[in-house]
């Protein structure tokens, strides 16, 4: 029965890390941005957009096209911001499992 208590302890260990991890994802900070840099956006770990910077020429002078484009360059980083976190979390996830021997099905959840 060792296997099944060095499995248990495996487990309990893997719980504490993803839950640690959890604990700094939700700190982390994620700039996405679009428009070679005239517009950014920062997110957490939670998704939530934390800023926005929008370059001052962007907003001089604007037409209604012009807004238009300003909205669809902040909804741009914002996906931005998020694919990068996305990113992030991914890679965290595995780190925390390499060396861990999962089942492929497992594995390809995280």
């Amino acid at each position: 029965m060792k296997g099944i208590g060095d499995l248990f302890q495996q487990a309990q260990s893997m719980k504490r890390a993803v839950e640690e991890l959890g604990s700094e994802m939700s700190k982390a900070r994620v700039t996405g941005e679009s428009g070679a840099g005239m517009v950014k956006v920062t997110i957490n770990g939670s998704y939530e957009a934390l800023s926005a910077e929008i370059d001052p020429t962007v907003l001089a002078g604007l037409s209604e096209d012009e807004r238009t484009m300003v909205e669809d360059l902040v909804a741009a980083a914002v996906t931005d911001a998020s694919r990068r976190l996305r990113e992030f979390q991914k890679e965290q996830m595995a780190s925390l499992t390499r060396g861990v021997n999962l089942p492929p099905d497992l594995k390809s959840l995280l």
